[in-house]
């Protein structure tokens, strides 16, 4: 049975691939590009139009997603989610050079914007491949994605992501149209302390009574579903969530 790629740290992950080097260097590029031309006599136009092209060089042109096992979809998670993770790359708590790199001086104003965009966006799933796993890893992963694991004190995912799984307002992402890959490598950052965002723990402390196993079948589960009827998220304070997050416990 193939496995999916639990890595611990996404930001470095990949880096066996000379394409992704080139990418991140090409990222660095553009923004070195970006900023001498805002200083010469003839800057770019501080439009949202501009301020979102060194994002979907990765992400797609409108945030879409693309082949990529490693760069996530943005197109209609909530603002509040991806404000969260543009301040924790900026200000270091998520480390990728080229994000690292591209936010640093960026005022908070400017990534409300940009997340505002995205949040906005609707545009359709992309074709994900099928995970190549065993019907009983899915088995598995639709368990842990619905109904948890109580002896274990693990809830559904869906009791904080919405039934549907596309997020709840503000800050709870949605889980669909992301490769396995990408999901497995972030519960595995999250578990590991690689990747922090935001201000609560939840994640931190629920990963850490995930097996690699339960992440393999969570991510191939979560990767196989045809994308939603209604992207959006659900509204704020529409779900009572399984975790109080601040200290993470389960309600």
């Amino acid at each position: 049975m193939k496995t999916v790629d639990c890595c611990t740290d996404i930001e470095y992950c990949n880096g066996r691939g000379l394409h992704r080097i080139l990418m991140a260097v090409a990222l660095c590029v553009m923004a070195f590009q970006a900023h001498a031309q805002s200083s010469s006599t003839y800057p770019l136009p501080d439009t949202i139009d501009s301020r979102i092209q060194a994002c979907t060089a990765c992400h797609g042109v409108q945030g879409q997603g693309t082949r990529d096992d490693y760069f996530p979809r943005l197109a209609g998670k909530p603002a509040g989610y991806l404000y969260n993770q543009l301040i924790a790359f900026r200000d270091g708590q998520r480390k990728y050079p080229p994000m690292n790199y591209l936010l640093a001086y960026l005022p908070d104003t400017y990534l409300q914007e940009i997340a505002g965009y995205f949040a906005a966006q609707r545009t359709p799933f992309p074709a994900l491949p099928k995970p190549d796993v065993s019907p009983q890893v899915l088995a598995l992963g639709k368990q842990l994605v619905f109904k948890g694991d109580n002896a274990r004190h693990i809830p559904a995912c869906s009791a904080c992501h919405g039934a549907s799984l596309t997020g709840v307002s503000p800050d709870i992402p949605g889980l669909l149209g992301l490769h396995s890959k990408y999901i497995s490598a972030q519960l595995g950052a999250t578990r590991y302390g690689t990747r922090v965002g935001g201000k609560t723990n939840c994640m931190r402390s629920l990963t850490t009574k995930l097996s690699e196993a339960d992440i393999t079948a969570v991510s191939a589960y979560l990767s196989s579903l045809p994308a939603p009827l209604d992207p959006a998220p659900a509204p704020a304070g529409s779900l009572k969530l399984a975790l109080t997050c601040e200290g993470a416990e389960t309600k």
